[in-house]
């Protein structure tokens, strides 16, 4: 793995100079005013706060940045990540997700050099959708508080939101203008503007602005440390068995999370590009920035969409472009901690709705639902919801799970036709021939022979007329067969032999043909009975 990446970064840099240089410095700093306004929402969605979700930024895109597996990642805090972060947060502090964060990078770590970097591709495509959806909804759901500027208690969005009967229900209209104002202005802002300056900064400049020069009365993101190191962080102290052990769970959940949608990103990424992820060596590098970010009291980091897809498009030639990025964040920290301090929540609240909503797959959403794939549909569903009242890994399970259920029912769909054999048809005048097969019939069997249709081919001889003395089954579609169709065939043919008739197979492919050998069945019929085709067992077969 390492030498790869060597040789990667020797083809990466290679002829580069300095307008290669210019062209990821430009980038850098335009994904920079993307991801500043994000960094400090995530930050804050999570439960912990702005600072927290930018040193996270400036740490995971300098050091995920440099070992990446391609060099368009573009790494920081996420509104996925942040929305299962409530949870352990309100169980745990943050303390616990610091020890979290660390187990999870760990787990990406043995990920990556075990190289499980293709796992993800075995999740179906509608549950990805489906709990994108639902974290989407979480999101959302969580940004109440800041919106309405309201207060709510509980573990999840759901139960915040539940919180507020016995609570109350008292907004700050001014906040609501505010997150109004943002929501509006990010939703109508002309999409070729965004070149030049993207729509949640500058409505995030304008609003921080009006409510400080008009003196509005709103909760603001509060003071921001001008330190990589601040008080509040992961300390070697903090660790031991007993916490490590009760976040195991939690610690999944973002490593799982992590892994999805760093890899979901590079494959997006990759197809923009023409540059295939190396996915084994992403998981290892996200699982180092993730073992290093807590040490800097940040929250966990993955490979975010919408800050590599701005870097593609802003020109990015190598991995200096996250890098630059992250030392723009540093330095807005230094020199923008007044201004940023005063950013209203309700503003943050505002972005992160819009950000919500666009995070939903609204096209593959609409094909499978237009098109009526049943299937997708319940997979969809069942993946969103789950998310919402449960949990990452358990609405992955579950969907996995339908998934398999849903895979297994359409595999276990054969189909079984009957012909009655016409000589004539194919060409051949044979009295004897045209004798032999007077009663004789066709079945043709297409679709894998396993424990969920043996009653199909169980109702085989009960649907061949009674006169029938000879039976050709034509298995070329039969992919496969598994013990329980094994037992269902070699009990039919036992039936029909001890009855006098006269049985035949016809294009047994060779993986079925194996599976016959070993369940008794090539030696039971005989050699001399299986044929190629259908013609060649008629022209052939002496008896």
């Amino acid at each position: 793995m390492v030498r790869d990446y060597i040789t990667d970064l020797r083809q990466e840099f290679q002829g580069y100079g300095k307008t290669k240089l210019m062209k990821d410095v430009l980038a850098g700093l335009t994904v920079t005013a993307v991801a500043l306004p994000l960094a400090l929402a995530f930050g804050v969605s999570s439960g912990a706060d702005a600072a927290a979700g930018l040193i996270t930024a400036i740490i995971a895109g300098i050091v995920i940045g440099a070992f990446s597996g391609a060099y368009y990642q573009i790494s920081g805090p996420t509104g996925a990540m942040a929305a299962i972060l409530i949870s352990v947060i309100a169980n745990y502090k943050l303390e616990g997700v610091f020890i979290a964060t660390l187990i999870a990078g760990v787990i990406l770590v043995l990920a990556g050099l075990f190289h499980l970097g293709t796992l993800t591709l075995f999740i179906p495509g509608p549950v990805i959708t489906g709990f994108t959806s639902g974290i989407a909804i979480i999101i959302a759901l969580g940004q109440f508080d800041s919106f309405f500027g309201v207060h709510s208690e509980g573990e999840t969005a759901i139960a915040r939101l539940f919180s507020y009967r016995e609570l109350g229900f008292d907004p700050n209209y001014s906040a609501i203008g505010v997150g109004l104002f943002v929501v509006l202005f990010m939703l109508l802002f002309p999409k070729k503007w965004t070149r030049f300056v993207p729509s949640s900064l500058l409505s995030i400049l304008l609003t921080t602005i009006v409510c400080f020069a008009a003196g509005i009365d709103v909760e603001t993101v509060g003071e921001i440390p001008k330190t990589l190191i601040p008080a509040g962080r992961l300390h070697f102290s903090d660790l031991n068995l007993s916490s490590m052990f009760d976040l195991l769970a939690p610690a999944l959940s973002i490593a799982l999370l992590g892994m999805i949608e760093s890899l979901l990103c590079g494959s997006s990424a990759g197809r923009m590009t023409g540059v295939r992820l190396n996915n084994d060596r992403e998981l290892v590098a996200q699982g180092i920035g993730n073992i290093l970010v807590p040490f800097f009291g940040g929250i966990p980091a993955t490979a975010a969409i919408a800050r590599t897809s701005v870097a593609i498009r802003s020109g990015a030639v190598t991995r200096l472009t996250g890098i630059v990025h992250a030392v723009g964040l540093l330095l807005s920290m230094f020199l923008l901690a007044p201004f940023m301090s005063r950013i209203p929540l309700s503003a943050l609240a505002g972005v992160l709705i819009v950000t919500a909503w666009r995070m939903n797959e609204w096209d593959t959403i609409h094909y499978i639902f237009s098109r009526r794939f049943k299937g997708a549909i319940l997979k969809f569903t069942a993946t969103m919801l789950a998310t919402v009242v449960f949990d990452l890994v358990v609405a992955i399970l579950i969907g996995v799970f339908i998934g398999l259920v849903l895979l297994v029912h359409r595999l276990s769909e054969i189909e079984i036709n009957y012909e009655k054999v016409d000589i004539e048809r194919l060409g051949i005048h044979d009295e004897d021939l045209t004798k032999r097969y007077r009663n004789a019939y066709v079945v043709y069997i297409t679709g894998p022979l396993i424990f969920a249709n043996t009653n199909s081919l169980e109702q085989i001889l009960k649907k061949i007329p009674g006169d029938c003395d000879r039976l050709l089954l034509s298995m070329r579609g039969v992919s496969h067969i598994d013990v329980s169709g094994a037992q269902s065939l070699l009990e039919m043919i036992k039936i029909f032999k001890e009855s006098g008739g006269n049985l035949l197979l016809c294009g047994v492919p060779n993986g079925t043909m194996e599976s016959m050998r070993r369940a008794g069945i090539y030696d039971m019929v005989g050699q001399d009975r299986f044929y190629w085709s259908v013609e060649r067992a008629i022209l052939d077969h002496p008896h």
